[in-house]
């Protein structure tokens, strides 16, 4: 009876070790001149293995819309995302996180990013909160469009900055699918 006990402790415990979502918020925000926009998409999917402190997150690009279809149009085009469909984010947690506390905890993960073909070396902030549905996560990062290849679209003389502004946000848990 108690190996059974033990066996099942361990079976919950083990499975806790790794959390996952499929419907996790990805927003770059943009800029030009006198405007500010942003794009969003809702399908951010990834996950974070505490065991090995492993992270892995990815989104299809063409789900990101900001509200204008010609806008996503042209956003799609710039990024190619026939050719490069997908952005993704593979790294290492820089400290363990505490598993049993329901504190927000501050995080740092070094890995590689990828987008449009290129995959360069970053550091992500952010942060992680046990709730009762699961962790909730947010994070945030900077990225200059010609570190990846990415010529920032223009209309005459109004052209979108270089950098933009990468958060993501989403609640993961060791029974997503």
């Amino acid at each position: 009876m108690l190996f059974a006990w033990v066996a099942l402790f361990w079976s919950v415990t083990a499975e806790a070790q790794v959390v996952s979502t499929t419907g996790g918020e990805v927003v770059f925000t943009s800029h030009v001149p006198l405007h500010t926009f942003s794009g969003v998409s809702n399908t951010l999917k990834g996950n974070i293995n505490f065991t090995d402190s492993s992270v892995d997150f990815y989104v299809d690009l063409a789900s990101l819309e900001t509200g204008i279809g010609k806008r996503d149009k042209d956003m799609r085009t710039t990024l190619q995302t026939s050719k490069y469909p997908f952005a993704e984010f593979f790294g290492k947690l820089s400290q363990p996180v505490d598993l049993n506390s329901s504190s927000r905890q501050q995080v740092q993960v070094k890995g590689k990013f990828s987008l449009h073909g290129i995959t360069k070396d970053i550091v992500v902030q952010g942060s992680l909160i046990k709730e009762k549905s699961g962790w909730k996560l947010e994070a945030a990062w900077s990225l200059n469009l010609s570190d990846y290849n990415i010529k920032p679209p223009k209309l005459l003389i109004v052209k979108v900055d270089e950098k933009q502004e990468i958060t993501i946000r989403a609640v993961l848990t060791s029974d997503s699918k």
